[in-house]
């Protein structure tokens, strides 16, 4: 089985970790023989060739770029895939060109390779996406599921795949020293709240800083930390001044070494509006760590009932935290078995031979 991966590698999040996860588990398949066509000199083209894994690294400045749908359409001919799996918007709409240009001018003789999209988020689906021209859909939450079915893609052609991690990988990573507390000047034993996410409005930061501005009553020892970057930055920053917790509030900025900041933080609050699963959950509890969230998207299907709360809620969002506060590491609750990368690789090559 020859496999094609396709991502837009624009930037090192939690979607391209699951990506670099996903081929590195399925290296492991004597019958499964893959590449990963992605942007040149991308940080996601770095860590799978680190991997041992093939990669094709190609122009790719913009969503579309002709330049990118070019290579891919040339290693496409080159590699003759069973199955394009793209792993973005962009890149599925690159696949889909590719396919189209296969069937219709190009390798009349050859078997049209089947295209697989993984959709991340649970935003709701725009009429014209290319989501619709693929052949199946793989969900990585029943969130997203129910946001795809919502929108008629037929349930008949999607199945859900968990995001997975590495639990000892995670935790390897989390031992290199960060020094959370001493770059803030905070004495060893003060507590810690962390939200690791990007700075957008999906990830709705500005209810996690006015549940700060509520604890601080009920925790006056409480800090928080935002570790991220994005658009949003600025106006939390004015919010955090407005409020006057600039004392308490503390924007980090992108942190490379996110899973040793989880570890030296008391508990992992996410204040989501949307999320698809929510993969910075499973490397808290990978890590022992409590989880507090909202129950938006996919969080639910991880966190347990008693540390959800409602979207927006600031309120509810603060007195949950400070709760969880009283439950020292490990975890109330573990890292579900489904939620490993070994497993996603196990339902992802049984999406492939499905189809095959």
């Amino acid at each position: 089985m020859r496999v094609l991966h396709v991502d837009s590698g624009r930037v090192y999040r939690g979607g391209q970790n699951q990506v670099r996860l996903l081929l590195r588990e399925l290296a492991r398949e004597p019958d499964v023989e893959q590449r990963l066509v992605t942007r040149a000199g991308s940080e996601l083209a770095r860590r799978v060739a680190a991997a041992g894994i093939a990669v094709c690294e190609v122009p790719w400045a913009i969503g579309l770029d002709p330049r990118a749908w070019w290579r891919l359409l040339l290693h496409a001919s080159a590699f003759r895939p069973d199955v394009i799996h793209a792993h973005d918007g962009h890149a599925l709409g690159l696949a889909i060109w590719t396919k189209r240009m296969w069937a219709r001018r190009w390798f009349e003789n050859d078997a049209v390779p089947r295209i697989i999209a993984t959709r991340r988020v649970a935003f709701p689906v725009r009429r014209a996406s290319s989501l619709f021209r693929a052949d199946y859909v793989v969900a990585i939450s029943h969130a997203v599921r129910t946001a795809l079915v919502a929108a008629g893609i037929p349930p008949g052609e999607m199945s859900v795949v968990p995001s997975g991690i590495d639990p000892a990988e995670v935790r390897l990573a989390a031992t290199s020293p960060f020094g959370l507390r001493a770059r803030l000047g905070l004495p060893d034993e003060a507590p810690i709240a962390a939200n690791v996410a990007a700075l957008e409005p999906a990830k709705d930061q500005a209810t996690l800083v006015r549940a700060a501005q509520t604890a601080r009553a009920l925790r006056p020892d409480l800090h928080w930390v935002i570790a991220g970057t994005g658009d949003e930055h600025r106006s939390l920053a004015q919010q955090i001044g407005a409020l006057g917790l600039a004392d308490r509030v503390h924007l980090l900025g992108q942190v490379d070494l996110a899973d040793a900041l989880i570890r030296e933080s008391d508990v992992l609050v996410m204040s989501s509006r949307e999320e698809g699963l929510g993969s910075v959950v499973l490397h808290a509890l990978a890590l022992g760590k409590p989880v507090v969230a909202t129950r938006a998207g996919g969080l639910p299907e991880i966190v347990p009932e008693p540390w959800l709360v409602p979207v927006g809620d600031a309120g509810a969002l603060a007195a949950t935290v400070v709760q969880a506060l009283a439950h020292p590491s490990p975890s109330p609750f573990p890292l579900p078995p489904q939620f490993t990368a070994a497993a996603m690789a196990h339902g992802v090559l049984a999406v492939y031979r499905s189809l095959l």
